[in-house]
């Protein structure tokens, strides 16, 4: 048997088949589970995340359209997840924005107030808004997985108001866990290593980032976004039945030494 078998999910942030997300739920899927997915709202959204789906042999899972900025939405993917799949187990968070044009070096000091808000808001409170709402989904218990970045620790060139937004989503998930605990759902963040995903492309310095992992990293290499698909399963089976309120690093070991 699987390690998620009997198990099902709802997974937000799937862009297409070289996302984070993606390996996660092809991951998940090959262990047993039953994945369920947003995507954001739009034909040339739809078509892409169905792709990718069909690529990872999901082809014909639940797909229901959310912008996770807005409230309503929320309520309403979450309303048709509860009438047409039931109780869930487990959810993934792999949704973040900022705008690019203040994801390259040296621009941080002029980020404009609405720009930090958006950052903030798409970035981190979904993950309030996302676990409130699955909470209710949740009656046996469960765990919900935010996707984060070794930025959010230590200023990264590029990276900027993005760190700071992964900052606040990893304290967001230690506080969701203290609270969750009481009903048996925990959370957790995985720091996943630099990778080529479509959202790491906007970030200025990606190419910088990777050879300066490949160069530090103990394992001298840099990860495959696969390997992040593996630990999100560790993180979701029953395997880390007591792992809550953690930030585990999937990168090469670069964030346990001093460049």
């Amino acid at each position: 048997m699987g390690l998620l078998e009997g198990k099902t999910g709802l997974i937000f942030g799937v862009a297409n088949e070289r996302s984070i997300a993606w390996h996660i739920a092809k991951n998940t899927a090959e262990h047993g589970a039953i994945c369920a997915f947003s995507y954001l709202p739009g034909e040339k959204m739809e078509g892409r995340v169905r792709r990718a789906l069909k690529a990872g042999a999901l082809d014909g899972a639940w797909l229901h359209p959310c912008d996770v900025a807005s409230d309503a939405d929320l309520d309403a993917l979450f309303a048709k997840l509860k009438k047409d799949v039931g109780a869930i187990d487990f959810v993934v968070h792999s949704v973040a924005y900022a705008d690019r044009e203040y994801l390259k070096a040296g621009v941080f000091a002029d980020t404009p107030r609405d720009v930090f808000a958006q950052a903030l808001d798409i970035s981190a409170y979904t993950l309030i808004a996302i676990a409130r709402r699955a909470r209710d989904l949740m009656p046996e218990g469960g765990s919900i997985l935010a996707l984060s970045y070794y930025g959010a620790e230590k200023a990264t060139p590029g990276y900027n108001v993005m760190g700071v937004a992964k900052s606040a989503l990893e304290s967001t998930a230690r506080y969701l866990a203290a609270e969750l605990g009481d009903f048996g759902i925990r959370v957790n963040c995985l720091s996943a290593g630099p990778c080529r995903t479509l959202s790491a492309m906007a970030v200025g310095g990606i190419d910088v980032m990777l050879d300066r992992v490949e160069g530090t990293a103990p394992l001298r290499r840099n990860i495959e976004t696969d390997e992040v698909g593996k630990a999100a399963v560790y993180l979701l089976s029953d395997l880390a039945s007591a792992v809550t309120g953690e930030t585990h690093h999937v990168d090469a070991g670069y964030h346990s030494v001093a460049a």
